[in-house]
Formats: structure tokens, sequence, C-alpha cells
């Protein structure tokens, strides 16, 4: 057997059918990794630093010898975890009914070159990342500079965007949703019932691999729908050259009225604690402005959740036109799709 070191693109192919186990140390993969990826670190952050330090100091050789007694250490214990992991994923076997795992380090040197060593002597087909992370990263920024045949779906605050594209997914339309992968809803209310948001970095990886994903899945007449956003969600930004180039799309508006909007979100926000609630107006203060602020907030604490809602809706409604028309040709870009109410059956009129 051999180790064959293989493209990004190839890595995520076989990602279907494979593990990748990313070696880099714990705060590497922390502040980010290949989407799907496993931790399975060589060095701790101490002894990364260590050898890195002796690298520098003394030699290459040195470093190596340092690393080794690291390794030697580990080196059952990461077989171990390995099978683990492919104990639970039986989908991670190949056609051939070998067990194959994925390995990258930080460049496809030596971090990766001796656990796919290790896994490739015990008996895996090893496969690693030419470039390592480091290449990754320069194939996800390189897709954020393509253009991609996308259709935005528009709609003020309040039009169950999020429960349309869900189902134009489940009848076989390719979806792109932003807002899962910033684990943000967008607004000053965004964050209530989410995970906390990926860093910058990991928020890219999963964007890219996204869709490079449903540009693989695409057959030529398809269009890969994709929420109308601002470029920035929560504490993520849309990179920049896509988002500008997203926006140069048709965009399909879901035109609902006011008051059916305003029940949407007092039935999905209103449950959430008071005290959260309040601190997300807070948030949008100098924006929302001091009287409005003190009056949704008045509201709130009096039991007056609709109320607060509807100084809150007016104030998004407001921005998200601003944006709307903030764009070129929008008047041959825009098509209104009239909707009586909030429902995800509104997908039905968009295909």
């Amino acid at each position: 057997m051999a180790v064959i070191k293989i493209s990004p693109e190839e890595f995520l192919l076989k990602q279907n059918f494979a593990p990748v186990l990313d070696v880099r140390s714990p705060s590497e993969y922390t502040h980010a990794h290949m989407p799907g990826a496993f931790s399975l670190p060589l060095f701790s952050d101490p002894e990364r630093a260590l050898v890195g330090t002796n690298y520098k100091q003394q030699s290459r050789e040195s470093a190596i010898k340092m690393g080794l007694d690291f390794f030697g250490l580990k080196m059952r214990r990461m077989v171990e975890e390995t099978e683990e992991i492919l104990s639970k994923y039986s989908n991670y076997h190949n056609t051939s009914g070998k067990k194959t795992v994925l390995v990258h380090c930080w460049r496809g040197g030596m971090r990766s070159a001796g656990v796919a060593w290790l896994l490739d002597l015990y008996g895996f087909e090893v496969f690693t990342l030419e470039g390592g992370y480091k290449y990754f990263r320069r194939w996800v920024l390189q897709q954020f500079q393509k253009e991609y045949p996308v259709r935005l779906l528009g709609g003020y605050t309040g039009s169950g965007k999020t429960d349309v594209l869900s189902a134009l997914e489940k009848r076989g339309e390719l979806v792109l949703d932003l807002e899962n992968l910033a684990k943000h809803k967008g607004s000053a209310f965004g964050n209530l019932g989410m995970p906390v948001q990926p860093s910058q970095e990991q928020f890219e990886n999963e964007l890219a691999a996204n869709l490079y994903g449903l540009m693989q899945k695409r057959s030529p007449e398809k269009e890969i729908w994709v929420e109308d956003e601002s470029q920035r969600i929560g504490d993520v930004n849309i990179p920049i050259v896509l988002w500008k180039n997203m926006r140069k799309r048709n965009i399909y508006f879901l035109d609902i009225p006011f008051q059916e909007r305003l029940k949407y979100l007092v039935d999905q926000y209103g449950k959430h604690e008071k005290e959260r609630l309040v601190n997300a107006i807070i948030r949008i203060k100098k924006r929302l402005g001091g009287l409005e602020t003190k009056e949704a907030v008045n509201a709130l604490i009096e039991e007056r959740v609709e109320d607060c809602f509807r100084i809150l809706l007016r104030y998004y409604d407001k921005w998200y036109l601003k944006g709307l028309n903030n764009r070129e040709g929008l008047e041959k870009l825009k098509h209104n799709i009239i909707c009586e109410r909030v429902t995800e059956a509104n997908s039905q009129k968009l295909i």
C-alpha cells in the first residue's frame, strides 16, 4: 500500500465514504477546520510550540527527533481512535471494502506524513491533502471569486423565507442555507435558539464546501436558491465578491401583509426570555433610535409583546427596503410573489 496525495476537490468528494482526520493541534482545529473533519492531533498545543521553537533555534533534524519522542507515545492511541471513528460510520468504507481515511495537517508536511505512514502501516487506505489545510484555504477563497447560478429568495423580515427554502429543498431544488451555515438568523434576535456562531474562517470553509457540493449535484437547467441576505449575518460576513455577484441575480420577493408577518414573528420569538429580548433590542439602539428603543422595551416589560414587535418590524422593513433598492437594475431583477400569509406552501408559487 502507499499513501496518495490528492487535491481539495478530491478530498471533499472522498469524504462521502472516508473520514477526514485533522492532525493539527487542538487550537488550530478549534479556530477553523475542514467541514466534517475529526480532530486527531499529533501534538498538543504546548508540544507543537516546543517542536516549532526547536526547528527554528536548532535544526530540522533536532525538531524531528523531539517530535518522535511525542509521537512514539501516541501511536497506539491514534490507531485506536481512528478505528473508533470508523466504527461509528458504516458508510466510511469504500466500494472495495477497505477502510479508507483522509489525513491532513497545516502544510501537508511532516505531521500528516507521520500519521499517514502509521495508519498505512496498520492497514488503512490513506489519502493526504496536497498542500495541507493551507492549500485548502487558498482553494476556499478561490471559490468566492466565481459567479454562481443563483436565484435570490427575498421578502421582508417575518416572511418565513427559511421555511420556504426548506420546502424547496424537500422538493428537490438546490438550496444554499446561509443562515444555517452562519448559525444566525440575521436580525437582532437571530442568535436566539441557535448554537454559537462559527469563526469567520470556519463559516467560509463551510460555505465553499457547500457551494462546491451543490455545483456537483447541479444539472444545467437548475439554479441554486439562496436567501437575499445582508452581507453581515450576525458576527460573520458573506465574502464581498460573492455577495456582490449574488445581488446581480433575479430576486423572487415574497410579498406578505405586515400583520401576517407580525403574527409570525411574535410566534417565533415572543416565547424567549424577556431579558434576552431586551438585550437584543438594546444592541440595535443606535439605529433604532432612543425613543423607539424605549417604547419597544417598555412594551415588552408590560407584556405587550405584539406592540414591541410591531415597532421592530417597521424598523427592519425600512432597512430591508433600503438594501433592496441599493442595487442596480432592480426593476428587471425583482419578481413579486403575492402571498396571503406566512407558510412554507408559498414555495409552490416559485417553481
